[in-house]
């Protein structure tokens, strides 16, 4: 067992990785449990960590614009000369709840960019150096709301992760013929600092406190079998699986990390 725990932790010695929205929740535990794995990793969100210790694997960028993604091509290219895992985590929810018709043309506009077309860019920019050496892996972080979309509070966000999760698919049947993997990841509920955020818009709207807004999250959700949110380590293990030569076999593929929250199959 030892022998094997040591693997892991070179296992990805030599890789350059570019993870986005990186700095806090679950993109935070991707990329300390990248770099635990030996690879160089570059993180980036649109506002600089206050516990950054390396500046120069940092890029301060809003990739929910097109300037912000070129922003982050182009440092990405400079100083590591392209990727070889691309992970496409940064995402969420701002728009107000109360349903559809509270939702302005800006709210959907905003989520869509954040969360699909963020993806879809810096896809389109770094994949080229991604073909030139005939290797590589995207893994997309998608959403189980994609199937369960919460009407109140995150109908847009639903609706942009179920894009995403199809534009992932389709990137897949066109890249893995040429060395390229495509995965993506759909969580659950993740304990993380966005999630109270969520609870504390729903709180709001519904008149209550966030122990009851906590209540009809999970009641939205249908419960939770293991009883508990996800941790964003957990993820972020599921995620290094899926980049390391273990999940070499593995793309086009969607990967849920729920609790057993979705009811079917």
């Amino acid at each position: 067992m030892q022998n094997v725990m040591n693997n892991y932790a070179t296992e990805l010695s030599g890789k350059r990785v570019l993870v986005t929205g990186g700095t806090k929740g679950t993109g935070k535990a991707i990329v300390q449990r990248l770099r635990a794995a030996g690879a160089t990793v570059m993180a980036t969100a649109r506002s600089v960590p206050a516990d950054l210790t390396s500046s120069e694997l940092f890029i301060p960028a809003d990739i929910s614009t097109i300037e912000g993604v070129e922003v982050v091509a182009r440092e990405v290219l400079k100083y590591m000369g392209g990727v070889d895992i691309l992970v496409n985590n940064v995402g969420g929810s701002s728009a107000p709840a109360g349903g559809a018709l509270a939702l302005t043309d800006h709210d959907w506009m905003q989520t869509i960019n954040a969360n699909l077309l963020a993806a879809v860019r810096l896809d389109r920019a770094l994949l080229p150096s991604m073909l030139q050496q005939g290797k590589g892996v995207i893994i997309h972080i998608s959403s189980i709301q994609r199937v369960l979309p919460l009407p109140d509070a995150t109908l847009a966000y639903a609706a942009a992760k179920a894009a995403l999760s199809n534009y992932s698919k389709g990137l897949s049947k066109e890249m893995s013929p040429r060395g390229i993997r495509v995965n993506s990841v759909a969580p659950g509920f993740i304990q993380t600092t966005a999630a109270d955020n969520l609870i504390d818009r729903i709180a709001q709207n519904a008149n209550t406190d966030k122990d009851g807004a906590l209540k009809l999250l999970m009641d939205s959700l249908g419960g939770i079998p293991m009883g508990r949110p996800a941790k964003p380590e957990e993820v972020a293990e599921l995620v290094a699986f899926l980049v390391s030569d273990r999940g070499g076999y593995l793309s086009g593929a969607e990967y849920i990390i729920d609790g057993g929250t979705i009811p079917t199959i």
